[in-house]
Order: structure tokens, then C-alpha cells, then sequence
């Protein structure tokens, strides 16, 4: 018996497996697509179809989340960002993802050295965010702050809706796509943290989109300065290079910051 290739069935035999069962249905249909073009073999394209999750997000999670467990710590804590059982909470669950575990020894640096100029915030979007809205603490927002986040991860998302809302931030959470649409609304500040390299893995001029369409007056943006496995590999200075790459002959003026980890470039229109 053939095993069905409609897009339907192959979309619920990708998310059977749990890492995969909470991403973006449509992110997961686009794949799916891809692959139906090159071959014609369910196992093959749910398999090819998984590997490219895996190295999209994936990878940086080395379990699936208990967001249950998290969310019933976070209705047990005070209402006070700045509160330390607060930022206990939030290094704690940022450790979970290695993009966020990454900055943990330099949080407090990474955003007064990055955003001195920017401050206070009064608009801030953060693009594939992961757990980058835990750093709420250490962002230099006010009670007006307005605050978008977005992520191809449905379970991720609820749970960081429920982080603004208990904290009562003026936050909206959402499931998306980059590859198909880039969030439309205007911002101060739009961040997108060590998430090029993944988003190529779909697209390869998706950071030209993001700029193309972007209504950020800032774009935050860094790289990893070295793997998963903690190998830098000349890695910092072929970002470096890629960055500039992608920026030539764009009126764009940035400037940058090296971290240990992470090479960062705060872009912003030339005047």
C-alpha cells in the first residue's frame, strides 16, 4: 500500500514527531512543497523536511520545552520586572535555548553597550525572538513600551503572551514566517539575533527582504561567533564578511560591537 503524498498527511507525519509538532503549519506546507519537487517518496520528504527544521530551530533546543511547568512558575511570581525572583525566572528558562544561553554571562552588558543611544525604548519588534523577550529585564523599556515578537513555534509564542500579559506589558506574541512575510508594523527598534544563518537555510535573500520591508527606524542585528559546539572556526570574521556583503551599496550606515560569542551590528539609515 503507497503511503499518501497529499501536503496534509505529510504535515501530520512531520509534527508526529514532538520537536516538530508545535512549528508553524505553514512554514511546515512551503517545505513540504519544496521537496514534492524533488522527489516522490512520503519518507523521504517528511525526512528532508525535518532535517531542515532541525537546522533551522531545531537544533538550539536540546529538549522540547515543558512550557507548563514554566507558565505555572510564572503566575507564582511578583508583577515587578525588575524584581531579582523575576530575573532569576527569566536566566533560568533563557538557558534552555542556546541563542539566549549563549548571552547570559553578558546580558546586562550586551544591552547597555548595544542600545545606549536608543534609550528609553518606545516601540520594540523582535523577529524569530526564541526566548529573547525573557531579556525584557535588562532593556531599557517603560511601562508604555510597546512590544511585538514573533517565532515559528505556536507553544513558544502562547507562552511569551502569557509573559506580557502577567508582567502587564504592552506585548502581542505571534506565529510567523519571515520567509513569506515580514511584519509590517512601524517600530524604533526591530532585533533580529543569530537568526541570518538559520533564516538562509530557507531563504538566501531573505535578509535583503527584511530590509527591503522592515519598518524599523534601528535594526539590532548579530551573528554567532561560534557553533553550537563552542568552535569559533574563523566564524566571526566569515560573518563579518557576509554582513558587509549584504549591506553593500545600501544607503545604511552601523555600527559594531564583539562580544565573546556574538558579533552584533546596529544598522540604521545613512543620513
Amino acid at each position: 500500500m503507497n503511503e499518501p503524498l497529499d501536503t496534509e498527511s505529510l504535515l501530520q507525519a512531520v509534527r508526529a514527531n514532538p520537536r516538530y509538532a508545535s512549528i508553524n503549519p505553514d512554514l511546515i506546507r512551503t517545505l513540504i512543497e519544496r521537496q514534492k519537487g524533488m522527489t516522490r517518496q512520503p519518507r523521504e520528504i517528511v525526512k528532508a523536511v525535518r532535517n531542515k527544521l532541525h537546522q533551522v530551530g531545531g537544533a538550539y533546543l536540546d529538549k522540547p520545552i515543558d512550557y507548563a511547568h514554566w507558565t505555572n512558575r510564572l503566575a507564582q511570581l511578583p508583577f515587578d520586572l525588575q524584581h531579582p525572583q523575576v530575573k532569576d525566572f527569566c536566566r533560568q528558562m533563557m538557558a534552555l535555548h542556546t541563542s539566549t544561553r549563549e548571552r547570559l554571562p553578558l546580558l546586562e552588558r550586551f544591552y547597555a553597550d548595544t542600545l545606549t543611544a536608543l534609550q528609553p525604548l518606545r516601540s520594540l519588534l523582535d523577529l524569530a525572538c526564541g526566548l529573547n523577550p525573557l531579556a525584557l529585564p535588562w532593556l531599557p523599556i517603560t511601562a508604555e513600551t510597546r512590544i511585538w515578537a514573533c517565532d515559528i513555534y505556536s507553544d513558544q509564542i502562547t507562552f511569551l503572551q502569557q509573559f506580557f500579559d502577567h508582567f502587564g506589558i504592552h506585548g502581542q506574541a505571534s506565529l510567523c514566517d519571515l520567509t513569506s512575510h515580514i511584519p509590517q508594523q512601524p517600530v524604533q527598534l526591530a532585533l533580529l539575533l543569530k537568526s541570518i544563518p538559520c533564516l538562509e537555510q530557507l531563504d538566501k535573500a531573505i535578509f535583503n527582504h527584511v530590509l527591503d520591508e522592515l519598518r524599523a527606524e534601528v535594526l539590532l542585528v548579530s551573528f554567532p561567533a561560534q557553533s553550537i559546539g563552542g568552535r569559533g572556526k574563523g566564524m566571526r570574521q566569515n560573518y563579518r564578511q557576509h554582513f558587509e556583503e549584504l549591506v553593500r551599496g545600501r544607503q545604511v550606515h552601523f555600527q559594531t560591537f564583539d562580544f565573546p560569542n556574538e558579533l552584533v551590528f546596529l544598522l540604521s539609515p545613512a543620513t
